[in-house]
């Protein structure tokens, strides 16, 4: 009888999960950016792009469709690097990068996970409030500690952690695909949105916080942790096929993210452009308005989306924090005093009573604001050869996103110079 090698202790991790057919061996490879997509459509993507559609119509369709492209191709890299190196990005900047900056870079990081917090911690307890009233602290509260039940799921390995996450995106994407159906949007209007203008320095304002909201720096350091020794390569040939894979996982799992987002914007525009039923330009105006424009199922979709979103998001970005500290000092925080810590700042936005959705914009502001700390490292990196092996970018590749890290700073540089100028 002939032995399977398979099945032998010579058979690497890839042609174990190969073995398992044709179409578990290539399910098997998805899953990171499943978790890193759930970011892109967090609670800071709702008032966002919310705001953009009740505010400015279609106008700004062309920033979330480049905002999205923008995405796939940065967490195309950071996968890529987390799986030539087997380091995160944290861990490689304290290994390449003199000490002073890798401080730097872990300060603003810590800054960037916080406000992360603060837009999925504050969405989730308005989501609470929508569906049952309770109160926004103590729904903050909530929320801020259910992530403990989702993080639990990584003790059982990482598939648990991957499909329990992209189950609870695909619950947001039926959500808003339903609403954005019944909403009657229209697709001409939607067309000519892709069509690259703004109108005044507060458009400038609401693109930078798309921007924000869609590249989100934490999710460029989580996911080249996750991508990192999940399936060991054996050699180069291997790296490529894991490569392959996971660009598929980008594809698949950022469209998803991306036509959330833009399911959002069109959503607002149709039903409250020019200030519509319900005052758009906070969620709880948002869910009031669906519920007079398209009806209470539409209202109760987006408040289960909203939740679901606060929850899945908050949960990423703790274990985000942890890669973070992890990988810039080499040091272990306990996860409750770390979800203690990064937890404050939300609950005191929500004890001081401000307004919850202006908050959440901001936040994503801040977000921006920290993309080229981690963009220009993760471009830097993967131009190297010495590090990335036969996964060095292409010129081509390094080109795009350096463009990418170019327009974001210059974004920011002008809205730091309209903020001192004002």
């Amino acid at each position: 009888m002939v032995t399977n090698e398979l099945t032998t202790s010579r058979a690497t991790p890839l042609q174990v999960a190969r073995a398992r057919g044709r179409v578990r061996g290539r399910l098997i490879l998805l899953g990171p950016a499943f978790v890193a997509a759930v970011a892109y459509v967090d609670p800071g993507n709702f008032a966002t792009n919310s705001a953009a559609g009740a505010r400015y119509g279609y106008l700004l369709v062309w920033v979330v469709v480049v905002a999205n492209l923008m995405a796939m191709l940065v967490q195309t890299l950071t996968a890529k690097l987390g799986l030539a190196t087997g380091r995160s990005l944290p861990e490689l900047c304290r290994e390449r990068l003199p000490r002073p900056v890798n401080r730097l870079m872990w300060v603003q990081a810590e800054l960037v996970a916080m406000a992360t917090d603060l837009a999925e911690v504050i969405g989730g307890a308005v989501a609470l409030y929508l569906l049952f009233g309770i109160p926004l602290l103590p729904g903050g509260i909530i929320i801020g500690t259910a992530a403990f039940a989702v993080l639990a799921l990584r003790s059982r390995g990482y598939r648990a952690f991957e499909i329990t996450i992209a189950v609870l995106l695909g619950v947001i994407v039926l959500a808003f695909a339903a609403n954005l159906l019944a909403s009657g949007s229209d697709p001409g209007s939607a067309m000519a949105g892709l069509v690259p203008r703004l109108q005044g320095t507060d458009s400038v304002l609401l693109a930078a916080g798309i921007l924000g909201a869609t590249v989100m720096p934490h999710v460029i350091y989580v996911h080249s942790a996750l991508t990192r020794d999940r399936i060991p390569a054996a050699d180069d040939s291997e790296r490529r096929i894991l490569f392959r894979g996971q660009r598929t996982d980008v594809l698949l799992a950022l469209s998803a993210a991306g036509a959330v987002n833009l399911a959002m914007l069109l959503i607002a525009a149709a039903s409250f452009r020019g200030g519509g039923p319900g005052g758009a330009d906070s969620l709880e105006g948002v869910h009031a308005g669906l519920g007079q424009t398209i009806g209470t199922a539409a209202a109760f979709g987006f408040a289960v989306a909203l939740l679901v979103s606060g929850l899945a998001s908050t949960s990423v970005g703790t274990y985000a924090g942890e890669v973070i500290m992890q990988g810039f000092l080499r040091r272990r925080v306990p996860l409750l005093l770390r979800r203690l810590v990064t937890l404050l700042p939300a609950l005191a936005v929500l004890a001081i009573g401000l307004d919850p959705t202006r908050a959440l914009v901001l936040s994503q502001v801040i977000l921006s604001f920290g993309i080229p700390f981690a963009l220009i490292p993760v471009v830097a990196f993967t131009r190297r050869r010495d590090l990335m092996g036969n996964l060095v970018n292409h010129p081509l590749t390094t080109a795009a996103a350096s463009l990418v890290a170019v327009l974001v700073v210059a974004l920011n540089a002008f809205l730091l110079w309209q903020v001192v100028a004002g």
